[in-house]
């Protein structure tokens, strides 16, 4: 009789990748030709909008006004740090207003950084994706944590002003490039929304509190 055949072992699972963030934001790559007049004049033409941010952002920490940690100061962090500490609640209507506010002030960096010609808008959510979910207080988030969340991001802080001095860089080339070509090089796209999407996760996490993960030191998703 023949010995039977052999079967072979059923392959191990693959290892399950770490869960991915749950703060990103990604923004489209313009599909035609930009717009050389409003690229030459953009720091001009963003006036407006700067001085509508300055009303949110005066009594805040003093960071460059194209990076999302301006928006976070005392007017933002410390209501959240109070009511996660002595309520353990996040409101949603506290919320929202704290990420529509993130999401603005990513959207007039955006048009500065020379990433998009569209104006910003107030309200609507143009060429940005931003995704900042929901927290459940009581289940995800620390009473105590916030209180120590601020210091405990300091090596991105100092990780984010290293890279800021490649962001003016990179802008005043993708300036350039726009000018003479009508086109911002991809990889200037990609290392400025990279910046952005470090930046809005280091805020989520240490000043707008809606989440306990630690922020990964990287510029993709």
């Amino acid at each position: 009789m023949s010995a039977p055949p052999d079967i072979p072992a059923p392959a191990a699972p693959a290892p399950a990748g770490p869960a991915p963030y749950p703060v990103d934001l990604d923004v489209r790559y313009p599909d035609g030709p930009r717009n050389r007049w409003t690229v030459f004049f953009r720091i001009i033409l963003a006036v407006p909008v700067l001085i509508l941010l300055g009303l949110f952002t005066q009594t805040s920490l003093d960071f460059d006004s194209t990076n999302a940690a301006s928006l976070a100061g005392g007017f933002l962090f410390a209501p959240t740090l109070l009511l996660l500490l002595f309520r353990h609640r996040y409101p949603r209507w506290w919320f929202d207003f704290n990420v529509q506010l993130l999401a603005l002030v990513n959207r007039i960096s955006l048009y500065l950084l020379l990433l998009r010609d569209e104006y910003p808008s107030t309200e609507d959510r143009q060429a940005l994706d931003l995704r900042v979910p929901y927290p459940d207080a009581k289940a995800e988030l620390s009473r105590g944590m916030p209180l120590v969340k601020w210091l405990l991001a300091f090596p991105h802080y100092v990780v984010l002003a290293v890279l800021s001095i490649g962001v003016v860089v990179a802008v005043v080339i993708a300036w350039f490039a726009i000018l003479f070509t009508g086109r911002c090089p991809r990889g200037i796209h990609d290392f400025l929304v990279g910046y952005l999407r470090w930046s809005a996760r280091v805020t989520c996490y240490a000043l707008l509190l809606t989440t306990d993960r630690y922020p990964p030191f990287r510029l993709s998703s």
